[in-house]
């Protein structure tokens, strides 16, 4: 199959899942071109079958903003032309999925069949979908598709329950990791180089959004290492990073948190961690929790969104209601100071990344879906 991955190119979930999507679909023989505005951070260049396109937005006094969309509309059409692609596939519905359509529209116009899907990841539907003045151009986006894809079955609930589209028909295909490059072992010399020997390493990954809570992050640190050698590593970047640090520092702890900032080989420094943590208002899957249970590492986290699908309670790690910081920061310690709990549960992590969401299992039923999208009528 010849595919178009439409995705956004930043420190994200859907960015991520995107390029990997399209990496592993070339390595299995596909014919696969990313276009985003800029080459995304787990872009691998030089690889079979993989092909990066760039959309040029030119900046010109009548617009006040540069129309991306419509420069986005443009470059798919053009590689899709170019390339013959059987499907763009739009990860986020806004703008790629209007976008995708409009392709689709300018290209059917001259004879093809090719067919658009349309992938929905969490903040396309419960953040920006919700904002009046792009609610029916989600829908729109959404009704227009000829697939419609979700990361988890309580996204796709949600989106069933608050937007009127029509689709309940949504395929629910959940994010897979690579448990190949996530492994336990990778990069044990980086240990050192993060934390004391007698030190615990606890570790939060995010865009350092509101929405992740990443002041709780610190919260439920402070509470939970009274009185024990343990380092904090906080990995990204975001607009709730400075006031992070202000955090640390009225909290007593900068000189326990490490800041490192954006990170793309994040599978090095994951096995170094004894406990994860992601106190995230909602996630749609959950994505950086995956990582860290695919990395052997147990996690404490929200039981909000998708997240429950992920990770077991009282198996992989722990789940706990949005803000609950008390509750939190006993499960972290507990993690920390009960050696055999902490090694059986990163195991039963790890075990569930390898059962239900490694790469192998769940390529196959992309390419089956795609199949069937193909096999309806235009």
């Amino acid at each position: 199959m010849k595919i178009g991955i439409v995705c956004y190119p930043t420190h994200g979930g859907s960015g991520v899942v995107a390029t990997e999507l399209g990496a592993a679909l070339a390595e299995n023989g596909h014919s696969v071109h990313i276009i985003s505005y800029a080459i995304p951070f787990r872009f691998e260049p030089f690889r079979r079958n993989l092909t990066y396109h760039e959309v040029e937005v030119t900046a010109y006094p009548l617009f006040r903003y540069p129309p991306y969309d419509l420069a986005l509309a443009g470059t798919i059409m053009d590689v899709a032309s170019q390339h013959g692609l059987d499907i763009i596939h739009a990860h986020y519905a806004i703008p790629h999925a209007i976008s995708g359509f409009l392709a689709k529209q300018m290209l059917n116009g001259a004879g093809t069949g090719i067919k658009l899907v349309t992938t929905l990841h969490g903040t396309d539907i419960t953040i920006i979908g919700q904002q009046r003045v792009f609610q029916r151009v989600t829908k729109f986006g959404i009704r227009q598709s000829d697939g419609v894809t979700s990361v988890s079955h309580e996204l796709k609930q949600r989106v069933i329950e608050t937007i009127d589209c029509g689709a309940k028909d949504i395929e629910v295909i959940p994010n897979f990791i690579d448990t190949q490059r996530f492994r336990p072992d990778c990069c044990p010399d980086k240990r050192a180089h993060m934390a004391a020997p007698d030190e615990r390493i606890v570790m939060h990954v995010s865009n350092f959004r509101e929405v992740k809570r990443p002041r709780d992050v610190l919260r439920i640190f402070a509470a939970a290492t009274q009185g024990m050698p343990a380092r904090l590593v906080l990995i990204g970047d975001g607009p709730e990073l400075g006031a992070c640090k202000d955090l640390a520092a009225e909290l007593g702890i900068s000189a326990r948190c490490n800041f490192v900032g954006t990170y793309d080989a994040i599978w090095e420094l994951l096995p170094q961690a004894d406990a994860f943590i992601l106190p995230s208002d909602y996630e749609s899957f959950g994505l950086s929790a995956l990582e860290a249970m695919a990395c052997g590492v147990p996690v404490v986290c929200s039981n909000t969104g998708g997240l429950p699908e992920v990770v077991e309670h009282g198996k992989s790690g722990f789940l706990h209601t949005p803000g609950d910081v008390a509750s939190m920061s006993g499960s972290l310690r507990r993690l920390l100071t009960e050696n055999d709990l902490r090694k059986q549960m990163g195991a039963s992590a790890r075990q569930r990344a390898e059962t239900s969401f490694r790469q192998e299992k769940l390529l196959p039923v992309w390419e089956a879906y795609y199949e069937r999208i193909l096999s309806q009528p235009s």
